[in-house]
């Protein structure tokens, strides 16, 4: 399996009906932890049975059963989530109840292949290491210095301007970094140096 992690491109969704209950996926891209639980607190229907979910951000996770005995809705929904490769990333998975119990088994395995069905179909982004640059640069130097850096698909992600040239903080992609810091050097001529700031 690859080591490449992957976040959601954008919002998506997944319904289906087991034994007369109707489980509703709904999914998203997070960067933080109160991002994702304002998606809960947005999406989940307060008329439905039961709002579970889970998200996983880096190493912090978290994720709720919502009444569903323990164990049965909130980790098979996490589970789902590392299953298919996928960070940054919250899912909330609403059930309406039909009637019908599904007993444990039943509803790992409703509310985990809603979860996972829902990411299947999702349109994802890889997740991309980035790594920051600090260089101190003259002023003559500066437009082409940013110039080049866009070659490596760097930004720059703050500039501080003193008497004797300009101090950049650049942001790229980690695998990216030893060769855009040969750059930095070839283009000074050898006069300046970009270092890791991370």
């Amino acid at each position: 399996m690859s080591d490449t992690l992957y976040t959601l491109a954008s919002t998506c969704q997944h319904s289906e009906d087991i034994k007369k209950s109707r489980f509703l996926a709904q999914a998203a891209p997070v960067q933080t932890a109160e991002q994702a639980l304002a998606f809960v607190r947005g999406v989940g229907d307060p008329a439905a049975t039961h709002n579970c979910w889970a998200y996983r951000i880096g190493q912090d996770y978290r994720f709720n059963d919502d009444g569903e005995p323990g164990g049965t809705a909130g980790r098979p929904i996490l589970q789902a989530i590392e299953g298919q490769g996928i960070d940054r990333a919250v899912v909330v998975v609403t059930r309406w109840y039909g009637g019908i119990k599904l007993g444990a088994g039943g509803l790992v395995r409703a509310y985990g292949g809603t979860a996972a069905e829902c990411l299947r179909r999702a349109e994802r982004l890889p997740i991309v290491a980035m790594a920051r640059l600090g260089v101190h640069c003259d002023f003559a130097e500066l437009t082409l210095l940013k110039a080049r850096l866009r070659e490596f698909d760097a930004e720059v992600m703050h500039e501080t301007f003193g008497a004797d040239g300009v101090e950049l903080d650049i942001q790229l992609p980690a695998l990216r970094a030893e060769e855009a810091q040969a750059r930095i050097t070839d283009i000074s001529r050898g006069r300046y140096h970009a270092r890791r700031l991370d």
